[in-house]
């Protein structure tokens, strides 16, 4: 009877050892409690509130053992723990506005390092590098008042490289967006006023000249540019009237032609008692 017995108590040695073995295999290595620590709250014969919920609700037990093992990352959070941790980790005002400012100041420093290289392309006579380097300053300063001045600055220097490989027309589009952004801004108007005078467009030249002294009364080099610049404007003028003279004259043979007549047949008589023209024809 003795042997029985230990056979006996050995058979269920062996067997809560498989038991448990198996219990082990099972594990996916991210349980947040063994079995027997679960065990142990037990409170007695009937299994526990726990596992009175598992015989009662095997369903909810199964989804309440996947939600243990999950790793703590994984571990869904109620809203009102999301919410709580949204306004823990959200970013004060304060450092917001500093970030802000410090991302402003980078891209502006950004923005001068370019305009620096395109300053030394222009020197060394590599307009075309140069224009390209004051494009990235311009994409890269922000919008805002405190990049007013290196903006304005990037397009007269854009301006002055077009003049010097003669694309005039671009000179004046880029001066004049200098101008825009500051008014006062005398090289945009010299470099826009030499273009205009390129093109021979006197009377623009002459306004920018003009708009120099509004700004500084004793630069004399504007006064200068004024007085040549007239005699040459008063020229255009009277080529022009000439040349408008001899389309209307055309335009006016061609339809008196019809009539075997001409504008030469039409003179301007000026009566010498009251100083009025009237107009007679002679053949």
């Amino acid at each position: 009877m003795v042997v029985i017995e230990q056979e006996e108590s050995e058979h269920r040695n062996a067997s809560r050892s498989n038991a448990a073995g198996a219990a082990n295999d099972a594990s996916d290595g991210f349980e947040t409690a063994s079995e027997a620590d679960l065990a142990s709250d037990d409170d007695g014969g009937d299994g526990g509130p726990d596992r009175q919920q598992e015989q009662n609700h095997p369903e909810e037990h199964h989804r309440q053992q996947q939600t243990e093992q999950l790793p703590e990352h994984d571990v869904p959070q109620s809203p009102a723990e999301s919410s709580e941790n949204a306004l823990i980790t959200e970013e004060s005002p304060e450092n917001s506005l500093i970030n802000e400012e410090e991302s402003r100041q980078k891209a502006l420093d950004q923005a001068n390092e370019a305009k620096l290289e395109g300053n030394k392309l222009f020197v060394d006579g590599k307009y075309e590098e140069a224009l390209s380097q004051y494009e990235v300053a311009l994409q890269v300063a922000p919008d805002t008042p405190s990049s007013v001045e290196i903006r304005s600055i990037c397009h007269s220097n854009r301006g002055v490289c077009f003049l010097k490989l003669g694309k005039y027309d671009n000179t004046i589009k880029e001066c004049t967006k200098a101008l825009e952004l500051n008014p006062v801004y005398v090289k945009a108007f010299v470099r826009r006023g030499e273009a205009h005078e390129k093109l021979e467009h006197f009377e623009e030249a002459i306004a920018d000249m003009k708009k120099i002294l509004e700004i500084d009364p004793s630069n004399d080099q504007a006064r200068k540019s004024i007085r040549r610049l007239e005699p040459l404007a008063a020229e255009k003028r009277e080529k022009m009237k000439e040349e408008m003279i001899a389309k209307l004259k055309d335009m006016g043979n061609s339809v008196l032609g019809r009539f075997g007549m001409s504008v030469d047949n039409f003179k301007a008589v000026k009566d010498p008692n009251t100083g009025s023209y009237s107009i007679s024809f002679q053949r």
